[in-house]
């Protein structure tokens, strides 16, 4: 049931509820704006959406239409562009279908007296979120993809960045509805990259939430594969933390408890203790704001985990009150309310209530027969549209079919709802039949009583036969006797083996000691290896140095020898001339010694640190080809300059790798630190490789680069598809 609800809750709040402080400050900001022409049709926008989702529906249109009227007069396009489409998706979200649509052509005709690609991609953008809402996927899809490519080609803004996420998070929800995977997550690490941009915490905030939804669909496609459920869990809980570090600048308060959440039903398979502490952190901050999905969601949650520790009284407390939340929506999800009664129908066949269970699965099958009736009329009155509007037969055969499906579906749950009738009259049967049985066992105790008495008296006559058995006793006596010595015999046997045990484990035991020296010989050599590796890549580094010195420095300096021994005293022309030449060589032996110097030990690594070192790296490897991308997240600078210098060094073999191998266009480096440990991250879009068939050892660059990996006593990870990319990730202790 509590799976149900997150995905309702994943997708019926595309857009954000400000915070009335948030609405304050707009509105101040526009009123000072409103002597500014530009500065106001900028502000306008948000303001009026702002309005709108703290339902002053009036007071957002009013705006929308007074700001247009401004915009229609200015010779660019772009503002009256951007608000049409605003209005558009306001009067879609009011069930205004045919001002909507209006709006959104009002639109077309500004953006064609503009050069702003921006707002051309913003309108794109609305009306690929209307045909969403109208369930066109297929034309949203094209919709969403023509706005990319205005963004893409368009100059950048303050808003660039925020609205080309949006873009491309809704390609990332429609990809995972299709089950488009690959889809789905490039818009997602894509929305990831921009929020990251942009610097909003609100658009950081839904791009982990969305690469988390991504890396738990991919957990629940392949449960076995535990790194797609951490993958999801890091995500969940960097939402939540920047949710908490930026709790004054986030727009919708409900945030928190939608990832708490989620973070909750991940949780619920592997970790109760946490899924019960994020259920009810959410339970709490959604009581607060009062959203009732999300306290549905929370006590669903709440349900599921007491039905665990089969608390089944509780569990239905909980389903209860999830019920009268779901009542109390605005938008009802019929699909919710059938599992909550599904559910409440398991428990109480689980507590042997099998009365008050079949009363809940007929209230399941009399509400599955409501929402099919309203189906079933909903459908009808589409079909009536469609063929009236565009008259295509096949859209009305496909429904007819669904509508016949949907029979069948109800005649096969009064099938079903007979067949649980039949097995509550069983129950009686089998209850009846117990009954009997025990009268049955009643009776078979009387006649074990009856069979004592035939014992005892059994027994009486035993007695009278003893002396009879005497002469008989005197013979095993006999026989004791020899059976007295076979216990010596079998007791010195068994001193025997317990000596032979002995020697056997004290065998063992030096045969243990032999292989535990063994296996530090081995871990010694790895050591070794490493160090060597190490050296090499010194030695490397030495010959390249001395390469340099001796090729570039060197060479510049002979020539400056020789320029200056041919001069001649007596022409003073040719000393000025041979001097001033001589100064030009030196000037450049200089700059190659900074050069040499420079690759040797970089200044920035010292002055500044890792981040400032790999930035100017990646800024200064980048080209029209190649488009190198920093991310440091949480980065504290705490590694002495030793490690930086080695992690710069395997940073700069990584990159020259994926340039000279993979043909790679585009490098993303990301460096997180997480506590004590520090997350190294270099991915390319590369043509990829084998990297199952690699071997580390035969291959100097990779080998060299897990010799730094092992002294700095870290691991790493490659991931690599042909023809999509290479992921190499390092996790690196920091202290």
């Amino acid at each position: 049931m509590y799976r149900l609800l997150l995905i309702f809750t994943l997708f019926i709040c595309p857009f954000f509820v400000q915070a009335q402080d948030a609405l304050s400050k707009l509105e101040k900001e526009y009123n000072n704006a409103s002597d500014k022409t530009t500065e106001q049709l900028n502000i306008a926008p948000k303001y009026a959406t702002a309005l709108f989702f703290h339902n002053l529906k009036p007071k957002s249109y009013q705006i929308l239409a007074n700001n247009i009227s401004i915009a229609t007069k200015l010779t660019d396009g772009k503002y009256a562009t951007i608000l049409y489409a605003v209005q558009a998706m306001n009067y879609r979200l009011d069930n205004k279908e045919a001002e909507s649509s209006k709006s959104l052509e009002m639109g077309k005709v500004y953006s064609l007296k503009t050069n702003s690609n921006e707002a051309k991609g913003y309108l794109e953008y609305a009306r690929g979120w209307i045909l969403t809402r109208n369930n066109k996927i297929t034309d949203a899809v094209a919709a969403y993809l023509k706005a990319i490519n205005y963004y893409e080609n368009s100059l950048t803004t303050s808003t660039l960045y925020g609205r080309y996420g949006n873009t491309a998070k809704e390609l990332s929800a429609i990809y995972a509805d299709l089950n488009e995977y690959q889809l789905e997550e490039k818009y997602s690490k894509q929305f990831l990259l921009l929020a990251s941009k942009q610097n909003d915490p609100n658009l950081i905030f839904d791009a982990y939430m969305r690469m988390g939804y991504m890396f738990e669909q991919k957990h629940v496609q392949n449960p076995s594969d535990k790194q797609f459920r951490n993958k999801a869990e890091q995500y969940y809980v960097q939402a939540i933390t920047t949710f908490n570090k930026n709790k004054g600048s986030m727009l919708n308060k409900s945030n928190l408890s939608y990832a708490a959440i989620n973070l909750a039903n991940l949780y619920t398979e592997f970790n109760p203790e946490k899924a019960m502490e994020y259920a009810q952190l959410a339970n709490k901050v959604s009581l607060e704001t009062g959203d009732a999905i999300h306290i549905a969601s929370s006590f669903g949650i709440l349900a599921e985990l007491a039905i665990q520790n089969k608390h089944y009284d509780l569990a239905k407390s909980y389903f209860l009150k999830a019920s009268m939340e779901i009542g109390k929506s605005p938008v009802r999800n019929h699909n919710i309310e059938l599992s909550i009664l599904e559910s409440l129908s398991r428990i109480s066949e689980e507590q042997g209530n099998y009365k008050e269970a079949l009363v809940y699965y007929k209230s399941y099958v009399d509400k599955y027969k409501s929402v099919y009736d309203q189906e079933k009329l909903d459908i009808t009155k589409r079909l009536e549209s469609q063929f009236e509007k565009e008259r295509q037969e096949q859209k009305y055969i496909k429904l007819q079919l669904e509508s016949d499906k949907k029979a069948q579906e109800i005649k096969l749950i009064n099938i079903l709802r007979t067949q649980r009738e039949q097995v509550y009259n069983n129950l009686k049967l089998v209850e009846e039949n117990q009954r009997e049985r025990l009268k049955f066992s009643e009776l078979e105790s009387e006649k074990k009583e009856q069979q004592l008495r035939l014992a005892k008296l059994e027994t009486r006559q035993k007695n009278n036969d003893i002396n009879n058995y005497k002469k008989l006793l005197a013979f095993k006596e006999k026989i004791n006797t020899y059976y007295t010595i076979f216990i010596v015999i079998f007791i010195v046997l068994i001193l025997l083996l317990l000596y032979a045990y002995k020697q056997r484990a004290k065998s063992m035991k030096q045969r243990d000691e032999l292989h535990a020296l063994a296996m530090e010989k081995e871990k010694q050599n790895s050591k070794i290896s490493t160090l060597t590796a190490l050296l090499e890549g010194q030695e490397q580094e030495r010959g390249r140095l001395a390469r340099d010195l001796h090729d570039g420095l060197g060479g510049l300096l002979s020539g400056t020898k020789h320029q200056l021994s041919y001069l001649d005293p007596h022409q003073s022309e040719n000393i000025e001339e041979g001097i001033s030449k001589s100064i030009k060589q030196i000037d450049g032996a200089v700059e190659e010694l900074r050069r040499v110097a420079h690759n040797l030990m970089p200044d920035l690594l010292v002055k500044y640190g890792l981040e400032v070192a790999i930035q100017e790296f990646a800024s200064r490897i980048s080209n029209n080809a190649l488009d190198i991308h920093t991310e440091f997240i949480n980065y504290g600078n705490s590694l002495s300059e030793e490690k930086q210098l080695i992690i710069y060094r395997i940073i700069q073999e990584l990159v020259n790798n994926a340039i000279k191998h993979a043909d790679a266009s585009e490098i993303i480096i990301q460096i997180s630190q997480e506590e004590n440990m520090l997350n190294l991250t270099v991915e390319d879009n590369g043509k990829g490789f084998d990297h199952k068939g690699l071997n580390v050892k035969k291959t100097a660059g990779f080998h060299n680069i897990e010799s730094r990996v092992q002294f700095l006593k870290g691991t790493m990870n490659i991931i690599s598809e042909l023809n999509i990319g290479t992921s190499i990730e390092l996790q690196i202790p920091i202290h």
